[in-house]
């Protein structure tokens, strides 16, 4: 990589995601800390973006229906993370926003090491959303990026805590926002009453659980005929998200005795545009609950199915927020706790526009730098040997982080060799999504039996 020098005439940065959320938070992750490059010699910003790929790889209808992130789709590709690495090696990249999850962070940081540049990125990560599970195993899977992004006071908070209680260094640990906010705060319209429920893949994952989510929302409809009800989903059958969907609601909502009543209705698309026709939003815990609460949009959090880690309602303890179907179909609407609010990165004090300015001036600061310090993740081959390989070894790198023998080729774009090998990867891809959503139920099934 040449170094930056006054001749630089733009900052580059790639931003490595691997599902259509984390693409979202990584998109716009490096826009908000690049804001105006000042600081820095750079007179744009040129972001790349590079999908990582997996099972969750986003298609190219869930890149647009995330939104304007200020990278049109048609200009993201998808690689493997060997050719990660060796783009980084190749391009000459001044940022690196690993937006993925906790083992490929890890894995790319040791690639990313081992690569030994005269002159390395600045490395940033972070989370998507809340963090109500795997706290110390995600957070040291994420240690050594120069960056480690949390998207509030208590998270920041938290994530020191951990780092420092493993005696390593906590000093990347920086505190921020989610990046996704904006919109207008909520203002009710006359004649409009719109119910939205946030789904989510993974949560809750048993059948009767989300059949009984599904029939709640339905009767909620037809108690109040009057009023828009709108179940908010993620993906179509067949497309993966951030987290596996084992049992589509589109697919429930096909055996729901009864139908369905003519005031409900299964929506996509941008979540924020959502939310601009939004006068309640429920769910069991997505993040879309923190881009509401932003927009002052009446929130409610629900208890149906208990306040479980499992379900990750639990993250909302003390928020006010937390209610059932019962309650809410007699019309009661939570109201946030203050407190709480303060502390969740939300910023529905109008303090948003300023969320940034500490990860900003970091992030110029490590652009600044005559030189980088090498990258130094917690886990190594020497205080990690049972863990870490495996890890490396699911991206084809080995406990150094150099690729694997065989994997260090160039690989086939064009011809009828590249032409085969992607029907081939897409025909694969298809059977596990098949898989998961098909096959495994049926077996879980009949385990049961």
């Amino acid at each position: 990589m040449p170094p930056r020098t006054e001749k630089t005439t733009a900052l580059r940065v790639a931003v490595l995601a691997d599902s259509d959320t984390r693409w979202k938070w990584g998109a716009l992750t490096a826009r908000r800390l690049t804001a105006g490059a000042s600081g820095t010699s750079a007179q744009r910003v040129e972001i790349s973006g590079l999908l990582l790929r997996g099972r969750a790889t986003p298609t190219p209808r869930q890149l647009a229906e995330v939104g304007d992130v200020g990278i049109d789709a048609d200009r993201v590709r998808e690689v493997t993370a060997v050719e990660f690495l060796h783009t980084v090696r190749d391009e000459g990249y001044d940022v690196v926003v690993l937006a993925l999850v906790g083992g490929a962070v890890q894995a790319m940081l040791h690639g990313l090491a081992a690569l030994r540049l005269p002159a390395r990125p600045a490395v940033v990560t972070g989370y998507v959303g809340v963090v109500y599970e795997k706290l110390a195993d995600g957070l040291l899977l994420r240690h050594g990026a120069d960056v480690v992004l949390a998207n509030s006071r208590h998270d920041a908070q938290r994530f020191r805590a951990v780092y420092e209680g493993v005696g390593a260094d906590a000093s990347a640990v920086t505190e921020a926002a989610l990046p996704f906010l904006g919109g207008e705060p909520h203002r009710p319209q006359e004649g409009r009453d719109t119910v939205v429920f946030a789904a989510q893949p993974s949560v809750p994952a048993s059948r009767a659980d989300r059949t009984y989510l599904l029939r709640r929302l339905v009767e909620h409809a037809r108690l109040h005929p009057n009023r828009e009800v709108l179940l908010k989903l993620r993906s179509k059958p067949g497309e993966h998200t951030t987290h596996i969907e084992e049992l589509p609601y589109q697919r429930l909502a096909e055996r729901l005795p009864g139908g369905l009543p003519p005031n409900f209705r299964l929506v996509y698309g941008h979540m924020g545009e959502v939310l601009d026709r939004t006068d309640l939003l429920v769910t069991v815990s997505s993040t879309a609950a923190l881009e509401s609460l932003h927009r002052r949009v009446p929130t409610a959090i629900l208890t149906d199915l208990g306040v479980r880690e499992a379900l990750g309602n639990h993250h909302f303890i003390g928020s006010g927020l937390l209610t059932s179907w019962d309650h809410l179909d007699g019309g009661h609407r939570p109201e946030p706790d203050g407190e709480w609010l303060a502390g969740q990165g939300v910023a529905a004090d109008g303090t948003y526009a300023t969320a940034y300015d500490n990860a900003r001036t970091r992030v110029e600061a490590l652009l600044a730098a005559a030189r980088l310090p090498d990258l130094a993740p917690y886990y190594t081959p020497a205080t990690a040997p049972g863990y870490l390989p495996g890890i490396l070894a699911r991206h084809h790198l080995a406990p150094d982080g150099h690729p694997l023998p065989g994997t260090d080729r160039p690989r086939e774009t064009g011809g009828v060799r590249g032409a085969v090998r992607d029907a081939v990867r897409e025909a694969a891809r298809g059977a596990y999504r098949q898989g998961v959503q098909r096959v495994a139920p049926v077996i879980r099934r009949m385990g049961e039996l």
